[in-house]
């Protein structure tokens, strides 16, 4: 494994990766990994490309008051994980050459930016689609791969490939959960005992929506009154969104049908967690569901 911070070194060595006639392959992470960044790069190693991982925490995408400094930096302990995948190159550019003085140019995602998380986290998307926009400039990845937890993100970044013509691949692959449900997300380790436990309302609301499709509910009033109810009923969590939407707009449905997304985000105490589910037939795996919901291209010449 090659460890990289200059963009210039970056660029050259993917290009030189794609003259020996290498796919090369981008897992972007902004560190603290975790099993959940290690099956991105697991999945990315199995399709026999060249693989890059990036090391970034983006201060353009956290707002005021939100947890940039105090965010997990621990590359040390990053590269001992990496050891059991052995990325070809690891990129760790520094804030000064990613951002530098005076800069002054991000990309606006429009929209799909300003709900749900975006509207939690005003800019949130503006700083996430310029770094990654940045990061495909310089490493120039023929397949990138994300995580499924961050479903909007992932809907913001495809709406950003179709819109500038972007020839990336993306690749989503489904959420990695600890074996009680929990998402695994790097925030999770800010939980103290109590919210941890009580963190398990996220899942369980998720799974209630979903049986109920099962069961042949659709109507999105009812299954949003389902997770609000398993919320509720847990004293240490606040309900920030739960929503039932559109795959491709993250418009509100009335209807649910196969491949709309159940959304969710909670605070306990300080810590604000998202999670979500795709609704879909009974036997679909995960990747299954993600294929269901992934299926409609973005139209560009519609908005």
């Amino acid at each position: 494994m090659r460890v990289v911070a200059p963009l210039d070194e970056m660029r050259a060595l993917a290009r030189d990766l794609r003259s020996q006639g290498r796919v090369v392959t981008l897992v972007p992470t902004m560190g603290a990994l975790h099993a959940g960044h290690l099956s991105l790069m697991q999945r990315a190693r199995e399709s026999g490309g060249a693989l890059a991982v990036s090391i970034f925490v983006n201060p353009t995408q956290f707002g005021p008051g939100e947890d940039f400094m105090r965010y997990p930096r621990r590359l040390e302990r990053d590269l001992e994980r990496l050891e059991s995948v052995q990325p070809d190159v690891l990129f760790v550019p520094s804030v000064e050459e990613m951002y530098t003085p005076g800069f002054s140019t991000f990309v606006d995602p429009g929209a799909l930016a300003t709900q749900w998380e975006g509207a939690s986290r005003p800019g949130h998307f503006r700083g996430v689609a310029t770094v990654v926009l940045k990061l495909f400039n310089v490493i120039n990845p023929e397949v990138a791969y994300f995580g499924q937890k961050d479903f909007q993100q992932v809907v913001v970044i495809r709406r950003m490939l179709a819109d500038l013509n972007l020839a990336v691949r993306l690749v989503v692959c489904p959420t990695l959960r600890e074996p009680d449900g929990l998402a695994i997300s790097s925030r999770n380790g800010y939980l103290d005992l109590g919210d941890r436990q009580a963190a398990l309302v996220l899942h369980e609301s998720l799974q209630r929506v979903r049986n109920m499709f099962l069961e042949g509910e659709t109507r999105a009033d009812a299954l949003l009154a389902a997770m609000r109810e398993v919320i509720s009923a847990e004293t240490r969590a606040s309900l920030d969104y739960a929503a039932i939407v559109d795959s491709v707009s993250l418009q509100p449905v009335l209807q649910a049908v196969p491949g709309n997304v159940a959304l969710i985000a909670v605070r306990l105490g300080a810590v604000r967690l998202i999670d979500n589910v795709i609704l879909g037939p009974r036997k679909a795996t995960e990747a299954d569901l993600i294929e269901l919901a992934m299926q409609r291209s973005f139209d560009v010449r519609s908005r």
